[in-house]
């Protein structure tokens, strides 16, 4: 691990951590919903 890494992973707090995992997932999951209402995106030729 490179030491820049290091040092931010001292400075973070395990709360920090676990909270900005948390919102990422959470995004992770909305993006997901989105997408399931859309049925995806159309990158078909007509499209563009």
């Amino acid at each position: 691990m490179p030491v820049g890494q290091k040092a931010l992973a001292v400075a973070t707090s395990p709360r920090a951590f676990i909270l900005r995992h948390l919102a990422l997932f959470a995004a992770a999951a909305l993006f997901v919903f989105v997408l399931s209402l859309t049925y995806g995106l159309d990158l078909s030729p007509g499209f563009f």
